[in-house]
């Protein structure tokens, strides 16, 4: 009889495990519908942890719930950025960035909260289209150009706030940095970030960047 109940407690404690890792898996592949990467590449971990983010927001958070639930990511990678901070740039499919746009404010601080210590900042995945070397006049949309791409890329860093102007500075030895004015009446909300978003643009395209803040006078 005590080997009967002793076996039973086996299986019943191994019926909880098996249970338990399913739950796991399941909840693991619904978070990996979150993320779709290009070309099919396997998230990493990072990733599937940005992925999880986002899918316990929408199951939890009734604010964000009915936003992000047609929402996914592309691509996430932690950067280190002056000063010893630390950055997440989130990727997003470029059709989608007008929807993550709406809820922008709130996803933000809440995946701050997640990944605390760390700053996010949310990009559209835009690609560039190299010019012809054929020498035919092939049509290539504006908007792909590397030019404008980056550009965008600007604009994505800081939104919601506005870019107020941009001057480009040459230095002594010939190099040159790209001056960026930001509207200053979001001054309270954004210098924190002034340091990250520099880093960022500096990780995706190699130039530098400085944020700054029309200087008023009294």
């Amino acid at each position: 009889q005590q080997r009967a109940l002793f076996g039973q407690l086996l299986l019943s404690r191994s019926l909880r495990v098996i249970s338990t890792r399913k739950n796991q898996t399941l909840i693991m592949l619904t978070a990996r519908k979150k993320i779709q990467t290009e070309r099919g590449v396997v998230p990493d971990e990072f990733e599937e942890s940005v992925a999880q983010a986002l899918f316990d927001l929408e199951a939890t958070n009734n604010e964000l719930k009915s936003d992000l639930k047609d929402l996914f990511i592309n691509s996430a990678k932690e950067i280190d950025v002056s000063s010893g901070r630390k950055a997440i740039i989130v990727q997003v499919p470029f059709r989608l960035l007008k929807s993550f746009h709406k809820i922008h404010p709130r996803l933000i601080r809440e995946l701050e909260k997640k990944f605390s210590g760390k700053d996010v900042v949310l990009v559209g995945n835009r690609r560039i289209l190299k010019p012809s070397s054929s020498g035919q006049a092939l049509a290539r949309p504006r908007s792909r150009t590397l030019t404008a791409v980056h550009t965008a890329l600007l604009d994505d860093l800081v939104y919601p706030t506005e870019i107020v102007g941009k001057r480009t500075r040459y230095r002594v030895d010939g190099s040159k940095v790209l001056k960026v004015y930001l509207d200053p009446k979001e001054r309270n909300s954004t210098e924190y970030k002034l340091e990250t978003f520099a880093g960022v643009y500096k990780k995706l395209t190699g130039k530098d960047v400085v944020f700054e803040y029309p200087v008023t006078e009294a």
